[in-house]
């Protein structure tokens, strides 16, 4: 019951470092474009990551959750494993936090788990095929939110060719709090979704070593719940809530390194370009929770900023700091495997 109430603990705490960790992605460039105080914003964001929840669990489902269970072979999870692959992923968020560098805290929990997993039970305790999917969208994610963007803003530009530039701005800045509360309901909706799968993926682990008869009432699924109408399996009804809640907490934490990166370095961002971006961000979280794919929200609203630079001119777009920004994503799923095979051999070591 010890490893089980440190899943649960753990999970909450990388879900609040997500929301500090990533709030620079719902609210960078509404912060940029000076619509809203950073105070202010963290807290539009926050609200908005909880409402993420009511959508998932009356609307969507939680498909990224259930896909998030697979990444480990059913039949070879255990709870060091899982542990293990926590930490690893708390390490490298503090670390890139530290660091400014808006790196993806979904595949650093994804590369945590994997090299626990491998550490403990060899390659094959990785379902090959779900991480295959994943890391596609490593590269997928940005390319689709580049693509959005550089669309919706030459839309945007042609619909309003004509307008003034002054009254342009003010209609933009306005627009930028609906943007920004939809890309936050995107963050909520996929981000929380990967540590309540772990969740209940380590619930269904301890109730297949020790029978579903020792877990206490208050840790056994809830079957008459719409969460488990939505096929989230392991897991009792306020898994969802205590994640979602974390993750909005985390984000009145703020994450201001980062927002630096991403609202100012990337390109320069005027309200009509953070709309663009954000709306793209948006658009394309809500299409890969549809899929049931975890991508990184940093990934996507990074490639919208990029393609609605790009339509200005491709030199309006930093390439020399989104090319750190990808170098960043690529060594994280190898580099947070690596510290989780650690992590993981210090526990086995100490326990």
């Amino acid at each position: 019951m010890g490893y089980l109430i440190a899943i649960i603990v753990l999970a909450l705490a990388f879900d609040f470092i997500n929301g500090f960790h990533d709030s620079a992605n719902s609210i960078a460039t509404v912060v940029s474009t000076k619509v809203l105080k950073p105070v202010v914003a963290v807290v539009w964001a926050a609200f908005f990551n909880f409402v993420a929840f009511f959508i998932a669990e009356y609307m969507l489902g939680f498909n990224i959750a259930n896909t998030v269970q697979k990444v480990v072979e059913a039949d070879m999870v255990t709870l060091p494993i899982i542990i293990a692959g926590l930490a690893a992923a708390i390490i490298w968020s503090l670390i890139t936090w530290w660091r400014g560098i808006p790196s993806s805290s979904s595949h650093t929990l994804i590369g945590g788990l994997i090299g626990a997993a491998i550490c403990s039970k060899g390659i094959a305790a990785v379902h090959w095929s779900t991480i295959g999917i994943i890391c596609l969208f490593i590269i997928i994610a940005p390319v689709i939110g580049f693509v959005v963007g550089n669309i919706i803003t030459i839309l945007i530009y042609w619909c309003c060719r004509n307008a003034k530039p002054h009254k342009a701005d003010i209609w933009f800045k306005r627009s930028q709090l609906v943007s920004s509360a939809c890309l936050s309901i995107g963050h909520g909706l996929n981000d929380s979704q990967k540590e309540i799968g772990v969740i209940a993926c380590a619930l269904t682990a301890y109730a297949a070593q020790y029978g579903l008869d020792t877990l206490p009432h208050w840790l056994l699924p809830d079957t008459e719940t719409s969460a488990a109408a939505h096929n989230l399996t392991g897991a009792p009804v306020w898994i969802p809530i205590a994640c979602i809640t974390a993750i909005a907490v985390g984000t009145m934490s703020g994450g201001w390194k980062i927002i630096k990166t991403m609202g100012n370095k990337i390109t320069r961002i005027t309200p009509v370009e953070g709309f663009c971006s954000q709306a793209a961000g948006a658009v394309t979280l809500f299409v890969t929770q549809n899929l049931g794919i975890p991508v990184s929200t940093t990934h996507v609203i990074s490639g919208s900023i990029m393609g609605v630079g790009a339509v200005k001119r491709m030199s309006a777009v930093r390439w020399g700091v989104s090319l750190d920004l990808i170098t960043a994503w690529i060594i994280t799923i190898p580099v947070s495997a690596l510290i989780g095979a650690c992590v993981y051999g210090i526990v086995v070591i100490c326990v």
